[in-house]
């Protein structure tokens, strides 16, 4: 049976990597985002949200009684070992997810978003890696904007997350993100076509 060439798309806090999927999105591409699985699985109710609550106690919900996705980064940050409990509970329900959406896929290739694909040392389970990059700067100023982050907090993340200059030693293929809307969508579209011809060949082969 032949499969869809994986692309791993990646790239550091703020750089762009969800408007990038929606790009490949808008083309008719199937993509799968590794942070909205882990947003639905944890939903209450589920077996996982109970998991989480009973780790970190009920300190880690919202006044709606959903988790407090805020607190828990600012906690897991300052902790490690917590970090590592939370990603157990998490990260193997999340594959099973991807492999899921997997098994439906039917075009040439697929997008698969994971913003910690080489913290997690995971670009094995893909064929490509598609990373989107930005100057740090800008970075800064988009989580700035979505997040009402203050900078500090940011540049903290950015620090913590693999250097800029290692993650593209491991990109096959790189998105400078740096312009409008625009150039961002020519630059997927230039993309899409070369993936469609790799994919192909790699099917033929």
């Amino acid at each position: 049976m032949k499969h869809p060439m994986r692309v791993g798309l990646t790239g550091g806090i703020g750089s762009g990597k969800t408007t990038v999927k929606n790009c490949f999105d808008d083309l008719g591409v199937p993509t799968v985002d590794a942070d909205e699985i882990s947003h639905d699985i944890t939903r209450p109710g589920l077996a996982a949200f109970y998991e989480v609550v009973a780790l970190f106690g009920k300190q880690c919900l919202d006044d709606a009684g959903n988790l407090n996705r805020q607190y828990l980064r600012e906690l897991i940050f300052a902790r490690p070992a917590m970090k590592k409990q939370l990603e157990a509970i998490i990260h193997p329900r999340v594959r099973r997810g991807i492999q899921e959406f997997l098994t439906r896929v039917t075009y040439p290739y697929c997008i698969i978003c994971i913003p910690l694909l080489l913290e997690t040392g995971r670009q094995a389970t893909v064929d490509r890696v598609l990373v989107v990059d930005a100057p740090e700067e800008l970075q800064v100023a988009r989580v700035s904007r979505r997040d009402k982050a203050n900078e500090e907090q940011t540049r903290s993340i950015i620090k913590s997350q693999i250097s800029r200059e290692e993650r593209l030693r491991y990109a096959h293929d790189i998105i400078v993100n740096d312009g409008n809307i625009n150039d961002l969508k020519k630059k997927v579209v230039n993309l899409h076509g070369q993936y469609i011809e790799l994919s192909l060949n790699k099917n033929n082969q």
